[in-house]
């Protein structure tokens, strides 16, 4: 983190941009990501290249640790998540390399064309799939010196006894003599204790890591022992017995030769990593990326950031809805909604002069502008959505705030003068440069004078910048006709609500600001008859024509708004005519196809009953009239009757066609109301089928008004996700789309929120 830096290096700057959206993803996921257990071991591999030198129990444990952590990494990265994190796998590739930082040209897009993070980076997915040997070869010796770790190093961090024949000799040794001390002081304190020598309320204790009796000293003559220490009033003596003091002696000696032979086994382990300290280091290198990555991925959560899909290497910026990260997290705090701002300094664009009130945003606006560029080029996720687009600038230069100085007998506008003039020395057309209330500190005649010209001169240079200001000059400079029009200077507006008098922290570009001061200091409660004498000052048409602007912008606004309801409205009331005129026309169809079945079923009922009523007649007549025969044919007709009625009334109108043309449009929207899902399930689709059945889907919800639905794509390749969030992106009924909160989903889910 210390030596995260500024960089202009395009693909140094997209491969952290991809490598930390990657990791941001992984954190939404549910993939189990080795999450602890990330030590920083460089300290001791550099003391152990030293020949003789051996770490401690507690280094090793985490040195343990560390490597446990490594080859999970190492784990993770394998065939199934290189293909979803090609440029953290191909980062972990390199280090088996020692290939750098993982700022490799090989990431994903070109300095030629925009670079889109859904793409699959063909490059980064050979490199993982080829060097799969080599992670292996570089991961032999560490397992195996993990495998000599943990046989003899226990859970506790402790030496285990089996890790030499000679240590478990020792110790069990060490403890065979323990078991003799205790059962022989037990039963010299036992005696001295019912001799009366030692108090009521003493236990054997230790000093010097010896065990001893503390004895009364009165009494410490009573047996023969050596007298250790004594208490502060010297009424107790603590005197270790004679029978005890060999015995303690000899297990001393073997506590000096488990400590030797510890020490030996801890320098053969060393004698075994040694030759291997140059990938232990790369291990160790890579961890402190890997947590450095995840470090940036988990406080672009923090603030809502992601990686967006445009990134040129050319200076210029346009964001949709930028948003200054530190506001953002205060306003959290206090669960309050920040105001996001759309920004653009591009093209003839290029300078961006915002004028409005005070405390309306103009300063906030500059700073979000200046800080989410640095975030940038410095290989953090900046907070503005996704389909924005980022430039590169060589050089970013700042004034903002007082600068003034009792050292260097510097003044606010001094100060000011001499920023101004390195700028002006400096910047070229690869720079931004943010300028915060220019010209101010001086006579506002003069200031805004000299205020103008650096402006100018500054545009000449081909720079990009944000400049905020209340001067009225600098506000027309943008659209005065002796101004060059290549220049690129434009106005921007911070809005206010004249009618609540509160500021809307809305950036409008294209028209200049009002300052609203006597609006505001009304609004406060300022004295009247001041207040109209500043106004008769000023001069009415000055007053009424800022107050006219700003309504205009407002009321423009407004038009926009109710312009796009009207524009639903009418698509919606299309395709409600275009549905009323299929089903009429499948209506008529369907009629003539069921009287033309009607009549050909009657033509062949009518043959049927000639032929029948020929036979009969002829049968008859060969009986001469006989009464049972005469009976049966007639009974035959009749059956034929039943059988056979008018085909038109046998065969139904269908009941549905019927009811459907006398039902209303609120019927039927009632009706599809009731039977639409809020959730498309596409998992298992092509894409092609995919993108017909989200189109209808849309068009749906749209015609039930519904203001939020969900798609639920998976993630797997992420072909659907992609078919998705393109087709989104192309409906303007789509007001915005996100993933799905990482409890129900998360990038498997698209939430898309309709106008």
């Amino acid at each position: 983190v210390d030596k995260m830096s500024f960089s202009i290096d395009y693909q140094e700057i997209i491969q952290q941009q991809y490598q930390t959206e990657e990791f941001r993803q992984i954190l939404l996921s549910a993939d189990p990501f080795p999450s602890q257990d990330y030590y920083d071991t460089l300290p001791l591999l550099t003391h152990l290249r030293i020949e003789n030198t051996y770490p401690e129990p507690e280094q090793l444990a985490e040195l343990r640790l560390a490597l446990t952590t490594f080859l999970d990494i190492l784990d993770f990265f394998n065939e199934e998540h290189a293909e979803t994190y090609p440029n953290l796998t191909n980062l972990v590739s390199k280090s088996q390399n020692n290939e750098g930082r993982g700022t490799s040209d090989e990431g994903r897009g070109s300095k030629s064309e925009k670079c889109h993070c859904e793409e699959q980076s063909e490059e980064a997915k050979r490199k993982a799939n080829s060097e799969k040997h080599q992670i292996s070869n570089f991961q032999f010796p560490i397992s195996n010196i993990l495998d000599q770790i943990n046989r003899i190093l226990d859970d506790k961090s402790q030496i285990r006894s089996s890790a030499s024949k000679e240590l478990g000799r020792i110790r069990s040794a060490i403890n065979r003599l323990k078991g003799g001390v205790e059962r022989k002081m037990n039963q010299l304190f036992s005696q001295a204790k019912q001799s009366g020598w030692t108090a009521d309320d003493t236990e054997v204790t230790i000093r010097d890591g010896r065990l001893v009796i503390p004895f009364r000293s009165a009494h410490k003559r009573k047996i023969q022992g050596v007298v250790h220490d004594e208490s502060a009033t010297g009424q107790t003596v603590y005197v270790e017995p004679v029978e005890l003091f060999e015995m303690n002696n000899e297990i001393r000696e073997l506590f000096y030769a488990e400590k030797r032979e510890v020490i030996r086994i801890l320098t053969e382990l060393a004698n075994q990593i040694r030759p291997h300290i140059d990938d232990f280091i790369l291990a160790n290198n890579l961890l402190g990326q890997i947590d450095f990555i995840r470090a940036k991925a988990s406080f672009a959560l923090q603030i809502g950031a992601m990686q967006c899909n445009r990134m040129e290497d050319k200076p210029h910026l346009q964001w949709e809805q930028a948003i200054h990260p530190l506001l953002f997290l205060s306003h959290q705090k206090a669960k309050k909604s920040v105001v996001p701002l759309y920004i653009k300094l591009i093209g003839n664009e290029r300078i961006l002069v915002i004028s409005g009130p005070n405390a309306g945003g103009k300063s906030i606006c500059l700073k979000t502008v200046g800080l989410l560029q640095y975030m940038f080029q410095c290989g953090l996720l900046p907070c503005a959505r996704e389909d924005s687009e980022f430039g590169i600038f060589r050089q970013i230069m700042i004034d903002i705030g007082d600068e003034q100085s009792l050292e260097n007998d510097l003044s606010t506008y001094t100060s000011k003068l001499l920023n101004m003039k390195y700028f002006m020395e400096h910047l070229n057309d690869h720079s931004l440069f943010l300028i915060d209330e220019m010209g101010t500190g001086t006579d506002p005649s003069i200031g805004g004078a000299i205020a103008e010209a650096v402006l100018l001169k500054i545009a000449s240079s081909g720079a990009y910048g944000v400049v905020t200001t209340h001067y009225a000059n600098l506000k027309l400079l943008a659209t005065s006709e002796i101004q060059d029009p290549t220049s690129g200077i434009i106005n921007g507006a911070m809005l206010f609500d004249t009618k609540e008098m509160k500021p809307l922290y809305q950036l409008k570009i294209g028209k200049p600001g009002s300052s609203f001061a006597i609006e505001i200091a009304t609004s406060i409660g300022f004295p009247e008859e001041e207040l109209r004498k500043a106004s008769e000052t000023i001069g009415g048409s000055q007053l009424n024509f800022d107050r006219q602007l700003q309504n205009l912008e407002l009321e423009k606004v407004d038009v926009k708004k109710r312009s796009t309801e009207l524009g639903v409205a009418d698509n919606f009331l299309n395709e409600i005519i275009a549905k009323y005129q299929k089903l009429t026309d499948e209506l008529e169809k369907s009629k003539k196809e069921i009287l033309a079945q009607a009549k050909e079923e009657a033509h062949q009922i009518l043959k049927d009953s000639n032929k029948l009523v020929e036979r009969t007649i002829k049968e008859i007549r060969e009986s001469q009239a006989d009464k049972e025969r005469t009976k049966a044919a007639r009974s035959a007709i009749r059956d034929l009757r039943s059988a056979k009625q008018d085909p038109i009334s046998r065969i139904p109108y269908p009941a549905s066609a019927s009811k459907s043309s006398k039902r209303s449009y609120a019927d039927i929207i009632a009706s599809k109301k009731e039977s639409f899902s809020l959730t498309l399930d596409l998992r298992g689709k092509r894409a092609d089928e995919a993108f017909m059945e989200i189109q209808r889907f849309i068009d749906d919800a749209i015609l039930v008004s519904a203001k939020e639905v969900r798609i639920l794509h998976g993630k797997g390749t992420g072909a659907l996700r992609d078919v998705t969030r393109n087709y989104l992106k192309g409906r303007s009924e789509v007001k915005s789309y996100q993933d799905e909160a990482l409890e129900r989903g998360g990038t498997g889910v698209t939430v898309a929120i309709l106008i």
